[in-house]
């Protein structure tokens, strides 16, 4: 059995559907190359669409597809930060105080690409938003890992002290990030008065689902945008006062429909939107859109998908956190690298996985809900993967350099190049990532 598979079969068992069928797949060789087994984490995910999608076909009564995995795709799809090109350029993903440094007793892993959690940061470290850059580093330098790391929590900054596996397995959100299944899918007590409407196609098996996605950043968005390759009506919603990296916009956002909404002071239109749609994807921190007073209620029968840094319990469950912060909390980074120079992963593996995962769980919530109606939650973490990679058989202490992803499984629009759909049976999305804000608060009438 391709290593891959396990992950398939353990997702499977965590929902309680029986396991699928084998994907094969050829030897990647130093694809995603890695000390721990990441491409078995980046097939393993999207084999789990794949797998979803087919149990959603079966659900309409149509045939499957024989979806291959292809290792070209998948690799691209996982690093396409580093096939993205605008107007030819490669473009510079990392800000300047993102990134590892050293502290007076180890390091820490900061991120601050927007700009409010750069602010933030250097207010965590006691300093002026107009600091130069090596004075920061300095401060930095000067101060101790868990004290950033706790000052930074304190202010809804995003720092974390780097950490072995032993020393991140010792803790109690350790603990909570491993229990449960790998994707959680609970039913709620709200039924649907109607079944959901279908316009499914063996290649579009979610055609006429509408999916409100209220994510940012990488897996989230990654999620909303598999969703919408499979056929979903994806419509964006943005905070107009939350800034938004373009470059990152336009690799997650093919496919979808995008709007700038202030959901406090639209309520009305906001929840008309909410009323409509099948499936609703937020990436807020838990009970975040609930404390706002954004979502008291959902509609009956709704599939509510949450995806979150560190799990909706335990001592972490409100911090935030992105993919290379749960590489540095988790061990991750020091197995990549080593206690006196951590590194990370070859592609932003958690984010892309946690995304495909969460994907495969709305697919496999719509599938079931065809058959009862029943509203459910489906539930995901970046530390919950993180926990699965780390346990996971198959390390490789001594791996080639990972390869760089093919200047082949690309798609171009206009100036923009982006990585080709991790699917291979799909040549491209539906159409290139739009404006942001350019749409209206309604759904769109479908004309393609």
């Amino acid at each position: 059995m391709n290593a891959h598979n396990r992950l398939v079969h353990e997702y499977e068992s965590g929902i309680g559907v029986p396991a699928s069928g084998i994907i094969d797949s050829p030897d990647p060789g130093s694809n995603l190359a890695a000390t721990l087994p990441v491409w078995t984490l980046a097939a393993g995910s999207v084999a789990s669409v794949a797998a979803a999608a087919n149990r959603m076909r079966d659900a309409h009564g149509l045939a499957p597809v024989t979806h291959r995995i292809d290792p070209e795709r998948i690799t691209a799809a996982f690093s396409s930060d580093h096939l993205l090109r605008v107007d030819g350029r490669q473009v510079q993903s990392w800000a300047d105080l993102s990134g590892f440094f050293p502290t007076f007793d180890g390091w820490v892993r900061t991120h601050a690409n927007y700009p409010h959690h750069r602010v933030r940061l250097l207010a965590a470290l006691g300093l002026p938003e107009d600091i130069p850059f090596d004075i920061a580093v300095a401060q930095i330098a000067m101060s101790r890992a868990s004290d950033i790391e706790d000052n930074a929590a304190a202010v809804g900054a995003v720092a974390v002290r780097v950490r072995t596996e032993e020393e991140w397995a010792a803790t109690p959100q350790a603990a909570e990030a491993a229990a449960g299944p790998l994707v959680s899918i609970e039913q709620r007590e709200d039924r649907a008065g109607t079944r959901l409407r279908s316009e499914a196609t063996p290649f579009q098996p979610l055609r006429g689902v509408r999916v409100l996605d209220m994510t940012r950043v990488i897996a989230g968005p990654v999620a909303t945008r598999t969703l919408a390759l499979l056929g979903a009506e994806v419509l964006r919603v943005d905070a107009p006062w939350l800034p938004e990296l373009p470059w990152q916009f336009a690799d997650t956002c093919q496919g979808k429909h995008s709007v700038l909404m202030d959901m406090r002071s639209h309520a009305v239109a906001f929840h008309d939107l909410l009323a409509q749609a099948d499936v609703l994807v937020t990436g807020y921190r838990p009970g975040a859109l609930e404390s706002a007073g954004l979502i008291t209620a959902v509609r009956r029968g709704l599939i509510h998908a949450r995806i979150s840094a560190w799990g909706e319990t335990g001592p972490w469950s409100t911090r935030r956190g992105f993919d290379s912060i749960v590489q540095a909390a988790t061990g991750i980074a020091v197995l990549e690298g080593a206690p006196q120079v951590p590194g990370s992963l070859p592609a932003q593996a958690l984010d892309h996985a946690t995304g495909y995962l969460l994907a495969a769980g709305v697919i496999d919530a719509l599938a079931a809900h065809t058959y009862d109606g029943v509203g459910r939650d489906v539930r995901v973490s970046l530390a919950r993967t993180a926990s699965w990679l780390l346990n996971a058989p198959g390390r490789t202490l001594k791996h080639p350099a990972p390869a760089p992803p093919s200047s082949h499984a690309v798609v171009s629009h206009g100036n923009v190049q982006t990585a080709a759909p991790a699917l291979a049976e799909y040549p491209d999305y539906a159409w290139p990532a739009p404006q942001m804000g350019s749409g209206t608060p309604a759904w769109p009438v479908r004309t393609r």
